[in-house]
């Protein structure tokens, strides 16, 4: 299997990762830590995929750089909150090309894919440390969020989550859509997230254990995942399911299989109910109970069938049904809140149209030049073969999305189920091509001088 990065070079990585200010992000040395969590994802994916060496996750425990990746990620959130929406309504801002702005976009699902991966291991979520308070913080709200949107009735709806970012798309309107779609992708990476974590939890400290299951009443909002499901819809006469990272039609005798977000939720609900350092420690009073309770409902025969060890959960849930547990002792502790959130807020508060304008000058307005160069160092980062051993799904035709077995010969990006589909998406792929097929050229020129 190809590599995207040696010991050496991943151990470089690592070491110089860095906390930004906000005002940095788009920046040249934003976009250079851009390129090395790029790198460092796709390597930690090929690695956990081929069960070989995790050096990539080993490399983050020993240079104690998870809460580096932890601040990354809410930096990016906090972007999107308060600086992304400004520039989407400035009238003067009109770039000739949205492809850096999709890039800090789509950074924070960078991160999160790698901190699945890295946090599957117990000493990851240990080496942490504070920082697990912060990543806990930032999973329930992006799983409160979600939960919240389907209650309304708001379900994702997008025919697939898109990934591949359009270098001729224009709108900004359309980056505002994807930035959407990409939210349901994290969210359920965030799920994953936290599953690890309540699955370590014994070695996570008290204050971990009081924020999932008292401040923010965590079983509680997991319920309704389970009632609502966001990865499962019918839609015209059909059952599809969200599975490795595309909506897909589920054959009759497949609707009640379990998918990977099925196994995740059920095993962090196992978690925070039945582990013996949450038993105790969580208030089923009137209103929690009555919600635990309505798992019942779901646990069926076929269920357990695929994931035996919700058994227990059935009979401890039979349990609560017929008794009023004692709420847990109000015990005087010392916690520790997570800051990274608040401080990143605090210290650009009321700065927020001043960031924007700033980026606008600096970031999100290159020249020909700036693409170019950009196009040259994305170019190095993305190795097509890997990246396509990396994908579970045969290649999209870019017009029809139908299965594709062509790719666009100069550019080497793009895909196509035939020449007509080809000719048709031409007038919108040439600016992407030209761009690639250049910088290519020069990085292959470039490589040859050196030789």
């Amino acid at each position: 299997m190809d590599s995207v990065l040696l010991h050496g070079e991943a151990e470089g990585y690592v070491k110089n990762l860095e906390k930004m200010p906000l005002k940095d992000v788009g920046s040249p040395r934003w976009f250079r830590q851009h390129e090395y969590i790029e790198k460092l994802n796709m390597q930690a994916i090929l690695n956990a995929s081929a069960t070989q060496e995790e050096f990539v996750q080993e490399l983050f425990v020993s240079s104690g750089k998870i809460p580096t990746l932890v601040y990354e990620m809410i930096l990016i959130e906090v972007w999107k909150q308060k600086i992304f929406p400004i520039l989407c309504q400035l009238q003067d801002f009109t770039p000739k090309s949205t492809f850096p702005l999709y890039m800090v976009i789509h950074h924070e699902a960078t991160v999160i894919n790698l901190l699945e991966t890295i946090m599957f291991h117990q000493d990851s979520c240990e080496s942490a440390e504070e920082a697990v308070l912060d990543l806990v913080d930032y999973c329930h709200r992006k799983l409160t969020l979600l939960a919240g949107k389907c209650a309304r009735g708001d379900a994702p709806t997008a025919d697939r989550i898109t990934h591949a970012p359009d270098v001729d798309q224009s709108s900004v309107q359309e980056l505002q859509n994807q930035s959407a779609r990409l939210e349901f992708d994290i969210a359920l990476k965030a799920m994953s997230v936290l599953r690890y974590i309540t699955g370590h939890i014994e070695s996570l400290g008290v204050s971990v254990l009081s924020r999932l299951l008292r401040t923010h009443n965590m079983p509680c909002v997991l319920v309704q995942l389970v009632e609502h499901c966001p990865w499962s819809r019918y839609t015209e006469g059909k059952v599809e399911k969200y599975v490795e990272g595309r909506w897909q039609a589920v054959a009759p005798r497949d609707h009640l299989k379990m998918t990977q977000q099925d196994g995740q939720l059920w095993i962090a609900l196992l978690n925070l109910l039945l582990k013996p350092e949450c038993q105790g420690k969580y208030d089923y009073n009137n209103f929690n109970k009555s919600q635990v309770l309505k798992l019942r409902g779901f646990l069926t025969e076929v269920l357990i069938d695929q994931l035996p060890v919700l058994g227990e959960l059935q009979r401890f849930l039979s349990q609560l049904a017929f008794t009023d547990p004692a709420p847990p002792k109000k015990d005087l502790i010392l916690e520790q809140i997570p800051e990274m959130w608040s401080g990143i807020m605090d210290a650009n508060a009321g700065k927020w149209k001043a960031i924007a304008k700033h980026q606008i000058k600096t970031a999100f307005n290159p020249s020909d030049s700036d693409l170019r160069e950009q196009a040259q160092r994305l170019s190095q980062t993305y190795n097509l073969d890997v990246l396509e051993s990396l994908i579970p799904e045969k290649p999209k035709c870019g017009l029809c999305g139908a299965e594709a077995a062509k790719r666009c010969s100069r550019c080497q990006g793009e895909w196509y189920c035939n020449r007509e589909c080809q000719v048709k998406h031409w007038a919108k792929h040439k600016p992407a091509c030209q761009l690639m097929a250049e910088a290519t050229e020069k990085l292959q020129k470039d490589l040859s001088i050196r030789a």
